[in-house]
């Protein structure tokens, strides 16, 4: 269900930093139309830490609403609480969702036993699928590929995003866990290599500016063409880390904004790009014909 390309949806705001939901849906059915395989809405870059919780229930209403059955929508839900997470899921579960992304605990730093009883906890109160969120990065808690495995034998605890940046990690993880086991990139630029490791897609930030041309690199690896796959790679290589000049999603988001999808606006603690990273995002974009190509 959740194989391929994912995109990890921006949620945007309008002027006054209410959610945009006219904008919301805009952006679904441009993704729907682009051909991607999977939405994620309500991660880290949707702002997730930055919504009430009755705006992260309503972007995710929306998604499924635009949506309307043809793929699967991954849900964010994930935070330091464990009863928290769970009665979260408990609603997503009630607006039609395929299936849930969270991510470990942050701030209180668990252990490997406790990262293993928190998703086993959330795993055992809903009959929805489950994929962990390993992101060492933003939340210095790293998901072993011994815990992983372990977690992998929980029914419905069916794969990681796997961003700790780390190929000999996931080549690890990807020796260990069973083949129904998703291990899906975290990272744009290493979708390519983690799926000829095996890997089986990935849940992309790149995706939001370019849904169909990565879900073709996507498609392509998969498929074992990775010549064509390296073509997209090479192509789009500077994009992927333009996003990241600076903490995402302020560059992906200021990107959109200038392809004319979305308004320049964020919530604190985030904020826009400085001018240095505005000129290199245009830069990149002018290189690639996308600061004209799409509007609103």
């Amino acid at each position: 269900m959740f194989t391929g390309c994912g995109t990890a949806l921006v949620t945007p705001f309008r002027s006054d930093r209410s959610l945009d939901e006219e904008a919301l849906r805009r952006l679904v059915r441009r993704q729907v139309e682009a051909g991607i395989d999977f939405l994620v809405p309500c991660g880290t870059t949707g702002e997730s830490p930055t919504l009430t919780h009755q705006e992260h229930l309503r972007v995710v209403e929306i998604t499924a609403q635009e949506v309307g059955g043809r793929i699967p929508v991954l849900a964010g839900a994930g935070g330091y609480d464990t009863a928290h997470v769970i009665r979260l899921v408990a609603e997503l579960k009630a607006l039609g969702v395929s299936g849930i992304l969270s991510v470990t605990p942050y701030y209180n730093k668990p252990t490997q036993e406790g990262l293993y009883q928190h998703y086993r906890a959330i795993a055992e109160s809903t009959s929805l699928p489950i994929l962990v969120y390993s992101v060492q990065g933003r939340t210095s808690v790293n998901v072993e590929p011994a815990t992983l495995v372990r977690l992998a034998d929980i029914p419905n605890i069916v794969g990681v995003k796997e961003a700790s940046g780390s190929i000999g990690q996931i080549g690890s993880i990807l020796a260990r866990v069973p083949d129904r086991f998703l291990v899906l990139a975290g990272d744009d630029a290493l979708a390519l290599p983690v799926i000829a490791l095996g890997g089986k897609g990935v849940i992309s930030v790149v995706a939001n500016e370019i849904p169909a041309e990565f879900t073709e690199l996507t498609h392509a690896a998969l498929e074992g063409d990775y010549a064509r796959a390296r073509q997209f790679q090479r192509k789009f290589q500077g994009l992927m880390e333009v996003n990241f000049v600076e903490t995402n999603p302020g560059p992906v988001k200021f990107a959109m904004s200038r392809m004319g999808l979305v308004e320049p606006v964020w919530r604190l603690p985030m904020v826009e790009p400085q001018p240095a990273a505005q000129q290199k995002i245009e830069t990149v974009l002018e290189s690639l014909g996308l600061l004209t190509g799409v509007r609103v």
